[in-house]
């Protein structure tokens, strides 16, 4: 399963990649995010491996994060892997002015384990690219607040 969200964010290409890139700055618009851990490679350069932190409802979920292709402050490739899905995610930076940035996700779905999943992908496929949307939107207030 493929998809892509973007917007458009009232704010310089550079200083979105640098509230992108920071860690810190995932909990306002992550929606459960707690922490990420490095752990091998360089932080955000090819081939590094991060441990993400969430909470959802009662649960914790972790999810591994490796860096495929950093090419910031232009694009940012990586792949998300987790119990329940792997995917891919493209993220690319568009300055479309000296104040205007927009900011684009290309997810691809590679798989998706247990029965519940894999029958919500097929029958609400809208609500994988809701959630990417709901964070892009999340960003965007958060970035323009700054």
């Amino acid at each position: 399963m493929q998809f892509s969200c973007s917007v458009i964010i009232h704010k310089p290409k550079e200083e979105l990649v640098a509230y992108f890139i920071d860690s810190s700055k995932l909990v306002y618009w992550q929606d459960g995010f707690i922490e990420k851990k490095e752990l091998a490679g360089e932080p955000m350069q090819n081939g590094a491996l991060a441990e993400l932190k969430y909470k959802i409802g009662r649960n914790e979920l972790l999810l591994y994060e490796t860096v495929i292709e950093n090419l910031l402050p232009d694009s940012f490739f990586a792949e998300y892997e987790c119990d329940p899905t792997h995917n891919t995610m493209l993220s690319t930076f568009e300055a479309l002015d000296a104040n205007t940035t927009k900011l684009t996700n290309e997810i691809e779905y590679i798989r998706f384990n247990g029965l519940m999943l894999r029958v919500m992908k097929t029958l609400f496929p809208s609500m994988f690219k809701k959630q990417v949307q709901k964070w892009l939107n999340n960003f965007k207030s958060f970035a323009e607040a700054q």
